[in-house]
This record gives structure tokens, C-alpha cells and sequence, in this order.
């Protein structure tokens, strides 16, 4: 993989929020615990340690309201960025200026107290990063609701579990007014719904403020990240759009396990499928089933007190998954055609109304929805009282083992411009078990899938 390196597009002085230039970080490596001694006796006459550089040559300029995802394998030197960056650690030789306050999450707990309580940690850690003890009061009871960790909040965080630490440690960047966020693979611990909770938050910051964002999960650094660096080796080997960077950075962790890759020659294009309309199912659906690729979806129950918003003149009552047979199911199997029903209920009269939904995976990235509003020509009005539901139905598609969960929505107007009656974020919540299959995010069943030799053009 070539070391070259895209150049981001100038910004102008006023523009740029944090610049390096020439950063490095260099650590002394003592053999023996005697050598760290001789060697402060010494000093510097005699070198009884080796050099490490964990970062060396860092250029880069990052401007007001971009986003930048810094990926690579662990020991390439993100962490040792960021907190130089941070101001953290002092770096060995060129500079890291940043203008703005700046809020930063890097090493779980770090700023905290393990001795303090939770409460107390709040303001310790508030008080780090600029906000006088008469802010912190004022903003206290907003925090601890976010963060939502209940009574552990008075009680010693060295008592608290990973997840209730980031709980607290990200409600209180949430609540610093903070003009750059620095995020350091922290949202990987956590539940499923804090997790929803933090990605809604950073994406509604990156409409106002800058942040850098360290993390190995690649659709998180697609979906949230402008740009990208990609470290190896404590150097810089690529910068460019977050896409194209995680493309190389794919590729090249590919290559090497598989020992490198050879050029293709010219491919014969695949001939034309004609799918017969009977084919309605992936014909190889028994085989996936009766095999370890069978993909298992288990669906908890609806939350009506799923976090939502809206003006409520409609709501939603309930949201189900239903089997082919009409039966309400808790459990799915991926490529089974299934029906998602959101149940609604009319406080006040509607002209027109649209339903949808989302499915969205645990960094809540959108992976596929459809709502109501192209399949009626005419209006769809309610009245007061009226209980009605939406259907859709599809082909379940297979997806990566993990948690995911589906938005559901209900709007009056159209869909151009309408106004949100009932909006849950977490409407349902489901875990999906197998999956090997899926490339991607998710994976489509196929009406048809061949092989086919061609006979050679003479």
C-alpha cells in the first residue's frame, strides 16, 4: 500500500481549529529497571535506553465544523494523538495548537477520582474542562439525568461498572458547551440504548462544533466522519475523504492477512438473469437454515416510553413484527417474509397522514425504511378517536450479529413538508445472532443466484 498522502483542501487562518506540525511523541525503553537510574545519574554522557517513537512527522489542520476520524490498529499511535492533541502529554518535538473549548473522552475515567463519588466526580471533572462551580450547579440535575445511573450517583465511582463510567464521563461533555469534541474509542462499552443516546447527540453536534473521533468500527467513522487519517506505525499513511480512507485502510489489513493481493485480468460479464416472479424467496433459503449461516432474530418488546418527540395529535399505540401466517412473533428468521405493524391512535383530527420507519443499528446508522406516503394518491385523513395502523411488509435481509432497533414515526402533511406527530427513537429493539453470510451492513436475499460457463468466441 502506497504511503502517499491526500491533501486536504486549504482552509484559511481563521478557518482552522487545531494544526499540527511536525508532532511526534518519543518514549525511553529501559531493559532494566537499574538503567532508568544510571541513567538519571549520568544523564545524558551515556544513553542506557532505546527509543521508541509512537508518533513521528504528524501534519494536519482540521477546520471549524469538520469532523475527523482517525483509524488504524492498535499501537499505531490514535491514543498517543489525541492526547497530545488534549494536551494531555507533551510532545517530544513539533506542536499541536487548538483553539476552542475544547471536551475531551479519551481513556475511560480519566479525570475522574475512583475515591470520589459520582456527583463529586461531576464537578471535578466539569471544573477540568473550564466551567466555574456556579455552572456546574446550575447544569448538575441535567447531568445526572443524562448520564441516568440513579443512586450510584452518590456512591464511589471505583464501585461503578465500565458502562455507568462512561454514562457519567459523556453526560458531562454533553454539558460543557464545549466547541470540540475529542472522542477516543470510549462509546465502545456501554448499553445498546446510551449508545443510541450518544450517536444522536454527536451527530447533532457536528452541525455546530469540530470533533476527532478514534475509533476501529468503520461504518462509524463513515457515517460520521468528513475526513479521515490513517495511522501505521506512529506515521501518517493516508488522509482524504473518511470513504476512501477506510477503503485503503480495509484493503491494506486484508492484503496482509491474506499475504497480498494479484491483479485480475479481464472478467467475462455476467450474463442476464431472468427471475421468474415465482421465485419470491432465496432459493437457498432451506439450505441457509438448516446450516450454521442461519441468521436468528430475536425482538424484544415495544416501548411505549421509547425517548420521542412530536406534537401528538397522533400517536403510535404499539409497534410488531407479524409472521406470513398473520401471527404476532418475537422471534424472525432472516429472508422470512415478515410484516411490521405500527399501530396508531387519533387525539385530533388529521388531514393527511404518513407512518414510516427506520432500522438502524446500535451506532444508529439509518440501514433501510420506507414510509406511507407514496402508496396513496388521495389524502389518508383521521379523526378524533380513530384507531388505525400501518403495515409493511418485506423480506427480512440478514444482518451482522449484534443489537439493532427500529425508529417508527407519524406525520401530518406531505412528504415534501409535514409536521411530526409522534416520533419514538427506539421504538423496538432486536438482537441478531449468525450472519456470516452478510457482506456489508446488511445482506439481501437472492431471487437468483448461477454460475455459468460460456463457451470461447472463436
Amino acid at each position: 500500500m502506497s504511503s502517499e498522502a491526500i491533501v486536504a483542501p486549504p482552509a484559511s487562518v481563521a478557518e482552522v481549529v487545531i494544526e499540527v506540525h511536525a508532532l511526534g511523541k518519543c518514549y525511553q525503553l529501559y531493559d532494566k529497571p537499574v538503567h532508568r537510574m544510571l541513567q538519571s545519574l549520568i544523564g545524558g554522557r551515556q544513553r542506557f535506553y532505546r527509543e521508541f517513537w509512537a508518533l513521528r512527522d504528524i501534519n494536519f489542520e482540521v477546520r471549524r465544523g469538520e469532523t475527523l476520524g482517525i483509524v488504524g490498529r492498535n499501537g499505531a499511535g490514535k491514543s498517543t494523538l489525541l492526547q497530545l492533541i488534549a494536551g494531555t502529554l507533551k510532545p517530544s518535538e513539533g506542536s499541536a495548537g487548538i483553539h476552542g473549548r475544547v471536551a475531551a473522552l479519551l481513556e475511560l475515567g480519566s479525570g475522574f477520582n475512583p475515591e470520589f463519588t459520582g456527583r463529586q466526580n461531576v464537578y471535578l471533572n466539569a471544573s477540568i474542562l473550564g466551567l466555574s462551580r456556579s455552572q456546574v450547579d446550575a447544569r448538575i440535575d441535567d447531568i445526572l439525568a443524562y448520564a441516568d445511573i440513579g443512586e450510584f450517583v452518590d456512591q464511589p465511582v471505583r464501585n461503578y461498572s465500565t458502562g455507568m463510567v462512561m454514562r457519567l464521563a459523556f453526560a458531562v461533555v454533553v454539558h460543557v458547551d464545549a466547541d470540540i469534541l475529542i472522542i477516543d474509542e470510549a462509546l465502545a462499552v456501554g448499553d445498546a440504548f446510551f449508545m443510541q443516546k450518544c450517536m444522536r447527540y454527536l451527530r447533532e453536534f457536528r452541525k455546530r462544533g469540530t470533533m476527532l473521533f478514534v475509533s476501529h468500527d468503520g461504518s462509524a467513522v463513515t457515517s460520521l466522519c468528513d475526513r479521515a487519517i490513517w495511522l501505521e506505525h506512529g506515521r501518517v499513511q493516508r488522509v482524504g475523504e473518511a470513504r476512501n480512507v477506510m477503503e485503503a485502510y480495509m484493503e491494506a489489513s486484508l492484503a496482509e492477512q491474506q499475504g497480498g493481493f494479484q491483479a485480475r485480468g479481464h472478467q467475462q460479464p455476467a450474463s442476464q438473469l431472468r427471475v421468474s416472479r415465482e421465485h419470491q424467496l432465496d432459493q437457498r433459503q432451506e439450505l441457509i437454515d438448516r446450516s450454521t449461516l442461519r441468521n436468528d432474530l430475536r425482538i424484544l418488546p415495544f416501548r411505549p416510553d421509547a425517548e420521542g418527540f412530536g406534537e401528538f395529535k397522533v400517536r403510535i399505540v404499539h409497534v410488531s413484527f407479524f409472521n406470513e401466517d398473520g401471527q404476532g412473533v418475537a422471534a424472525v428468521v432472516a429472508g422470512e417474509y415478515v410484516t411490521l405493524r405500527i399501530e396508531l391512535f387519533a387525539e385530533a383530527s388529521a388531514d393527511n397522514v404518513i407512518a414510516g420507519f427506520y432500522v438502524k443499528d446500535r451506532l444508529g446508522q439509518l440501514l433501510f425504511g420506507d414510509n406511507t406516503g407514496l402508496s396513496y394518491e388521495d389524502d389518508f385523513p383521521v379523526t378524533a378517536g380513530q384507531h388505525f395502523h400501518a403495515s409493511f411488509c418485506f423480506v427480512m435481509p440478514r444482518l451482522l450479529s449484534g443489537e439493532y432497533f427500529i425508529a417508527a414515526g407519524v406525520a401530518e402533511g406531505t412528504q415534501e413538508q409535514h409536521v411530526v406527530q409522534h416520533w419514538l427513537h427506539e421504538a423496538l429493539h432486536f438482537t441478531a445472532t449468525g450472519g456470516s453470510m452478510v457482506a456489508g451492513l446488511i445482506g439481501i436475499p437472492m431471487l437468483d443466484v448461477r454460475l455459468e460457463r460460456v463457451q470461447n468466441e472463436r
